[in-house]
């Protein structure tokens, strides 16, 4: 089956959504409620993983709390990519982001429940969905647009813009709701809003006009078969270790398990990276674009593991050591997670006309050395934490280290 049947491109002349394909009104809303479920979540999960037993939390210890989430934000980025596989060569990005959504609100739905025995198995649940329809989401948008479109990179930016108007709202709504009114509460907005955008995919996903709703790489019936049974024998087991988990049979070291599981993604990465370098018959230009994106991946993952402590020590930082009065009303903390977002928004249009201003002094820097100025950005924002940490020693600080960490973060990502 040919690219041009299975992934087909539908702008044209379809200007109905600010310039850009319907379809993309559509991908755009699903996933803006898909990421006010995520973030939502994100936002108060280590704070409830770390509250007192009296006060609704599993009162478990803030390192092995850390690591739990490092475990579970690793498993979402590291799921999409059997997400993505499954996808091409089985049942269609559509396919994939309605039953993603739904194993998320599941995962969500469960985390509602006020039982603590059933934790562990909302986060699979919303890994294993995110898996499947974050990385075939994404890949819709550019299915929208033909190879020679100029408004992809515009449509990108503006499907972006609503990543971030999902997140404020998941960190307003479900972070308010799990702090002021209790946890399981905040899942449940979370399984809320995940509903709320697989209802509105379903009712308009004809605006993407055929756009993955079939694999882009199919397999054989063979493969297919072949493909069925793995991922049956992969959930058969997943329940059967969820089961034992529930019933107190094994219990798990997520320390020690953290540990593990970075140096088996450290062993996957370079085991696939060198049979792609050494066996993938590269010529030389080919070679040098490897070792270019082997820099690109380090740098990203420095990156990232600097930028998603807002999630965790940034957000347990907010909560016993940062002065969260305003007005007499006590700002919750997950609140502030949603600074990065608002500073997005804001910044983005300023951002655009900056690299506009330099193409036309015709200066286009690397995508390397962008980089690079990314990584030292980030670093200068944990320096800004050190004098922040530094005076909690003597009482609550003030919300503007915070404010400027958040500031260099975003301008730095």
């Amino acid at each position: 089956m040919t690219d041009a049947v299975t992934r087909p491109a539908v702008g044209g002349d379809d200007r109905a959504f600010f310039g850009h394909p319907k379809g993309l009104m559509t991908l755009f809303i699903t996933e803006m409620w898909e990421r006010m479920s995520y973030y939502g979540m994100r936002g108060f999960l280590v704070l409830f993983m770390t509250a007192a037993i009296l006060d609704g939390g599993l009162a478990i210890n803030e390192k092995t709390a850390f690591a739990i989430y490092g475990l579970y934000t690793a498993a979402v980025y590291f799921l999409g990519l059997p997400g993505g596989w499954l996808a091409d060569k089985m049942i269609g990005s559509q396919q994939a982001v309605w039953y993603g959504g739904i194993i998320i609100m599941l995962g969500h739905i469960v985390l509602a429940i006020p039982s603590h025995q059933t934790f562990f198995l909302g986060l699979v649940l919303v890994a294993i969905g995110t898996g499947l329809l974050k990385p075939n989401i994404s890949a819709l948008v550019g299915q929208l647009y033909t190879s020679e479109d100029e408004r992809r990179d515009s449509g990108y930016a503006l499907y972006y813009m609503g990543i971030n108007i999902g997140s404020i709202i998941g960190y307003l709504v479900c972070g308010g709701l799990a702090e002021n009114v209790g946890w399981h509460w905040g899942f449940g907005a979370a399984a809320i809003g995940m509903a709320f955008g697989l209802f509105y995919f379903r009712r308009t996903k004809s605006n993407l006009k055929g756009a993955g709703e079939t694999a882009a790489a199919p397999f054989g019936e063979r493969g297919r078969q072949n493909t069925r049974i793995g991922v049956g024998l992969f959930a058969l087991l997943l329940a059967l270790v969820m089961v034992l988990m529930m019933s107190g049979a094994f219990s798990v070291d997520a320390i020690k398990l953290s540990e593990v599981t970075a140096m088996v993604f450290l062993g996957i990465f370079i085991v696939y990276f060198s049979y792609i370098y050494f066996l993938g018959n590269l010529n030389g230009v080919e070679k040098k674009g490897m070792l270019a994106l082997l820099l690109i991946c380090v740098a990203s993952t420095m990156f990232w593991s600097g930028f998603e402590q807002a999630g965790s020590s940034f957000n347990v930082f907010t909560r016993d050591f940062v002065d969260r009065d305003l007005f007499g009303f006590e700002i919750p903390t997950s609140w502030f997670q949603s600074i990065n977002s608002w500073f997005i928004v804001l910044l983005t249009p300023f951002f655009a006309y900056f690299w506009l201003w330099l193409g036309k002094k015709l200066i286009t820097p690397a995508y390397g050395l962008k980089c690079g100025i990314g990584l030292i950005i980030l670093g200068s924002g944990f320096v800004v934490m050190v004098f922040a940490a530094d005076a909690a020693s003597q009482g609550n600080v003030a919300v503007f280290w915070l404010i400027l960490t958040y500031f260099l973060h975003t301008v730095g990502e």
